[in-house]
């Protein structure tokens, strides 16, 4: 329940000026609106529809669903009959009817500084249906799948925003993935076309992007699917001088003549050649709500990646309005999300909702320490960024560094901080807010995942009184609720599962090609809820506080990763006949990745061996999930039913005695060797 009152030790409140201009300045107000998003959806919704061009309207209730595997299959829609265009409504109606075309849409800063673009609505506008046009030309048609692998450049938004005005259904895979990654994506989703980048610089560290692309289609054609085509962008090599148009000084590391770009004249076109000769006009294709907008794939807990689903008026909407009321959009913000496109923090909150609220964004490709730790803050004061959303991981990554790196900026401009990906600690919450801040902005600890689409539980900066590291309340249309091990709710202060009663608009509506997955993993545990696979603790006034995964996944940097997924990419390595992975705290990433591995009869665990692991998983997974911990293991813990005891190599990895039960163990002494071994690590 939401409390009528809130008490005030440990809390904290937007300002009286922030009140002013919010667009929910109260508790009492978002009380009032929440009510009516839950009892009267359809009314909620509507007035925010309004907002919004339709070509043909909805026929049907707003919102119609079935949460309950025992009464039939699990369905979510919206917006029945409707039909519209998210390009058309987050580009074509800003340019002409809001009369934004020379408004930014982007600051694009690159990886090093001084490598500058900007990029207008008007511009984007002409871009994206240049590309459009390219898509049609490749034979790219309604429905098809489109595969995006590419570094942080504004060619990802035209790519993504290309495939949304045809019709076409995109699956961006993380730059950061290996060739192996993006081949299981490929073929799951079956991608008719890949766009990718020659490569792009992280840091000082070089990535050949063309070439790991070309690997997994070639794996592709290996399991017996093919990809005829492959758009390439010229981002580093010479020709990539086209896309430095508006660049405020020459960049330091573009091009680059170093980056041996593979080619072949089979499948490869090049961008640049394609869009040369193409129209900048092209009519937008008119999709119905529930047709497919994207697939975005995450981790699942049985090793293989799912490709969560979102459809496309609800999507819209919710992305749209959580931005809105989330981070108090003001047309005079300038907003900055860190995350990468190629998780759901960057579709969401970088691309769809920023741009159907006409924002002005920063689109950053580099890292936050590099050429040096003040990077961030530096950006914050070249752009005036009034609103920063981040992930705790780079918090608490400065954080090491101390208060000089950032208080070499004024950051005068900075009006709200918001952060993603994991819950926050206190101690990051109060640097975030006293250091960063100055303790005049509001943080917004925002709870969400890739299935929920948008922001589910989330403080509203100028009405909810802030408890550091807590998530708060739920955003409107949203009911959460806390269960038990046996399914009962639970009232009042409680820990147990959060799960959720009822549909908003922005949720997934399937694992793409598995509906039975998608049952499974969401709604079969408890039937009647989605279940998020978070615990979760309510407190005494209310406020819901996330706990961590219970499921075998890991919260990597804000990243979930499987365990399942790095066990499986440990034992393809011949030494290794058995592997188990559990997290262990890291002051920085939130979790790290411990790994147990038991090796073939003969062999010898090394140091080499230990390389030769990291390197597995980096190039099955991607660097996002080598290793920090690998761990000889000649046995592992297991009931007398064989299945392997987690809670028990949780305690191990983190060098706790007190284990708990153990009476159901087949053989108690390996515990005492793990131990034993663990002591001899360098840990």
């Amino acid at each position: 329940m939401i409390p009528d009152k809130v008490p005030k030790e440990d809390v904290f409140h937007g300002s009286e000026d922030l009140k002013k201009t919010a667009h929910i300045p109260s508790f009492e107000i978002y009380k009032e609106l929440y009510l009516k998003s839950i009892e009267n959806p359809d009314e909620f919704w509507g007035d925010i529809a309004k907002d919004f061009f339709w070509k043909t309207n909805h026929t049907g209730p707003f919102l119609d669903y079935n949460f309950d595997v025992t009464k039939g299959e699990i369905f979510i829609k919206f917006m029945e009959g409707a039909s519209t265009n998210i390009c058309y409504n987050i580009l074509d109606r800003n340019v002409h009817e809001r009369k934004l075309g020379e408004k930014v849409a982007f600051y694009w800063e690159g990886n090093e500084p001084g490598d500058a673009l900007t990029v207008t609505y008007r511009e984007l506008l002409q871009k994206v249906c240049r590309f459009a046009n390219v898509l049609k030309s490749q034979g790219v048609k309604k429905g098809d799948a489109v595969s995006i692998y590419m570094p942080m450049v504004v060619e990802l938004v035209v790519a993504m925003l290309a495939c949304v005005r045809i019709g076409a259904v995109h699956s961006i895979v993380f730059a950061g993935f290996s060739a192996e990654s993006l081949c299981e994506r490929i073929m799951d989703s079956q991608c008719s076309l890949l766009i990718t980048a020659d490569g792009f610089y992280r840091g000082d560290k070089l990535i050949n992007l063309k070439l790991l692309a070309d690997e997994a289609l070639q794996k592709c054609r290996e399991k017996g699917f093919s990809i005829q085509r492959c758009i390439m962008l010229k981002h580093l090599s010479k020709e990539a001088e086209e896309t430095l148009l508006g660049s405020q000084s020459p960049p330091a590391k573009r091009p680059c003549s170093d980056l041996q770009v593979p080619w072949n004249p089979e499948v490869d076109l090049c961008w640049h050649a394609l869009v040369r000769g193409a129209s900048d006009e092209c009519e937008p294709e008119w999709c119905a709500s529930e047709d497919p907008l994207f697939i975005l794939y995450t981790s699942g807990s049985t090793g293989k990646p799912k490709g969560v689903l979102h459809t496309v008026s609800g999507y819209m909407l919710y992305t749209a309005t959580t931005f809105k009321l989330v981070f108090d959009y003001q047309p005079d913000d300038v907003y900055w999300c860190t995350a990468d496109i190629g998780w759901i923090t960057g579709h969401s909150y970088i691309t769809y909702g920023p741009l159907a609220n006409g924002a002005t964004s920063v689109l950053f490709e580099g890292l936050p320490t590099y050429p040096d730790v003040s990077r961030m803050w530096e950006i914050v004061d070249k752009y005036h960024v009034s609103k920063f959303y981040t992930a705790p991981t780079a918090i608490r990554l400065l954080m090491k560094y101390g208060r000089e790196p950032v208080q070499k900026y004024k950051r005068e401009s900075l009006k709200l901080l918001g952060t993603v990906g994991e819950p926050i600690n206190p101690e990051a919450w109060h640097w975030y807010y006293s250091v960063v801040g100055e303790k005049r902005c509001p943080i917004v600890d925002t709870f969400w995942q890739t299935e929920t689409g948008g922001h589910v539980l989330t403080p509203l900066p100028a009405a909810t009184p802030m408890k550091p590291g807590s998530a708060t309340f739920p955003f409107f249309g949203v009911v959460p609720a806390i269960l038990n091990e046996s399914g009962e709710e639970l009232e009042g202060p409680s820990d147990g599962y959060l799960v959720f009663k009822q549909p908003w608009p922005g949720m997934m509506r399937t694992v793409y090609g598995n509906q039975q997955r998608f049952e499974t993993i969401y709604f079969k545990k408890f039937p009647g809820y989605y279940v998020t696979g978070d615990g979760c603790r309510r407190d005494k006034d209310g406020y819901y506080w996330i706990t961590g995964r219970i499921d075998d996944m890991l919260n990597v940097s804000g990243h979930l990763l499987s365990t399942a997924e790095v066990e499986s990419a440990l034992v393809e390595h011949q030494a290794v006949v058995e592997a188990a992975v559990v997290g262990r705290p890291h002051p920085v990433k939130g979790e790290s990745l411990y790994c147990f591995v038991t090796l073939t009869d003969g062999v010898t665990f090394n140091r080499t061996l230990e390389a030769e692991l990291r390197k597995q998983v980096r190039e099955k997974i991607g660097a996002i999930a080598t290793p920090d911990f690998i761990q000889n293991a000649p046995a592992l813990p297991k009931t007398r039913s064989g299945k392997i005891m987690r809670r028990v190599l949780r305690k191990i990895a983190c060098d706790e005695r007190d284990l708990g039960d153990i009476s159901t163990l087949a053989d108690s002494s390996v515990v005492e060797q793990l131990f034993h071994n663990r002591c001899r690590m360098a840990v």
